[in-house]
């Protein structure tokens, strides 16, 4: 059914939408986000790496706590979007884990 105001255009304006996108939402790869998320988090990682070194006084709770849940839930998110985007899987499972580390270093 087509709308009085765009008449027969609106049937095809998905499908030049379509045409315009430069890759399928679909398709892993640099265009897309199934890319790009995973490989600017892979920042938080070697951010969490560096605070190793910090002595476990120095280190805030709340954000520890905020890294470890992201990890957390956007592992299990990686897993339930289609396609399954096992890069953004396996760098929340090392920001959950690093986190989880360093509560338990706050903790002791």
């Amino acid at each position: 059914m087509t709308t009085p105001l765009l008449g027969s255009a609106s049937s095809t304006y998905p499908a030049l939408l379509a045409a315009l996108a430069p890759w399928p939402s679909t398709t892993p790869g640099p265009k897309t986000i199934f890319f790009w998320a995973p490989a600017m988090k892979w920042g938080l990682v070697i951010a969490g790496l560096g605070d190793l070194q910090r002595p476990a006084e120095k280190l805030s709770v709340f954000q520890t706590a905020s890294l470890m849940a992201t990890g957390i839930i956007w592992s299990r998110y990686a897993t339930v979007i289609t396609p399954i985007n096992y890069n953004l899987m396996s760098v929340n499972i090392f920001v959950g884990g690093i986190g989880m580390y360093q509560m338990w270093r706050i903790w002791k």
